[in-house]
């Protein structure tokens, strides 16, 4: 069913993406790791629906955190991310999915790889995490453009100064800070075996982004000894709409 969302505050992460959250009387609640279907609807009837994972942990405020990043050719994401305002109503489905989710009865290690926008539904997880008081340690591999494109970089570099147990480790595919140890570029075996659980701990991972990031991430941490059984995905096409 659909349900009607009151935005009640909006967060610009970097100069392309939003995070926009919503307030909805009646939602049922949802999972570290599930997506919401948004549907739009123009003043001539024509509608165009769009799957948005969760950032936000599950709360009692039946609040709902999407984090939006724009695309030039978009029918939705410009519209959220520069036009949507305060008290306007966004119609939401959901949540949905219900595998490449997470929750705080799982005591395994886990291993979270985000490719770009990748990492929304994944800070759903680190932030359910440290809701329930999570101690067991994660271990997140994100990799991006530049620092400038490195969503939720605040709360990441507070959680990592804080010593919370979530240890981060970048992967600048365009430009690099000055002086990092590694040169730009995409993730490959060097990295996954220094940054990532041992396959040992029989950790699971989950990796999301753009098809080919998680193909090559998933492909990554099979050949490094991890069972494919333990390794969920999400993936999202070419124009990440």
């Amino acid at each position: 069913m659909w349900r009607i969302g009151t935005v009640v505050a909006l967060h610009d992460e970097t100069a392309t993406a939003r995070t926009i959250t919503l307030e909805v009387p009646e939602w049922p609640g949802h999972l570290a790791g599930q997506h919401v279907d948004v549907r739009l609807t123009a003043a001539n009837g024509y509608s165009a629906v769009r799957s948005y994972s969760i950032a936000s942990a599950p709360n009692s405020e039946r609040r709902v955190e999407l984090t939006v990043e724009r695309l030039p050719d978009g029918e939705v994401s410009p519209y959220l991310t520069q036009e949507v305002a305060h008290a306007d109503r966004l119609e939401l489905r959901g949540p949905i999915g219900g595998w490449f989710v997470w929750d705080s009865h799982q005591t395994e290690a886990v291993q979270l790889l985000a490719g770009g926008s990748g990492i929304v539904p994944l800070m759903a997880m680190i932030r359910s995490r440290a809701a329930a008081g999570y101690l067991a340690p994660f271990r997140l591999l994100y990799s991006v453009r530049d620092s400038q494109s490195i969503l939720y970089r605040d709360e990441l570099q507070s959680m990592s100064d804080q010593g919370s147990s979530v240890a981060v480790t970048y992967a600048y595919t365009r430009t690099t800070p000055k002086d990092w140890p590694r040169p730009p570029g995409r993730i490959d075996a060097a990295l996954v075996a220094q940054s990532t659980w041992s396959p040992d701990l029989s950790p699971t991972c989950y990796v999301c982004g753009p098809t080919a990031f998680v193909e090559t991430a998933s492909n990554l941490l099979t050949a490094s000894g991890n069972h494919a059984k333990r390794i969920k995905t999400e993936r999202f096409g070419p124009t990440g709409e």
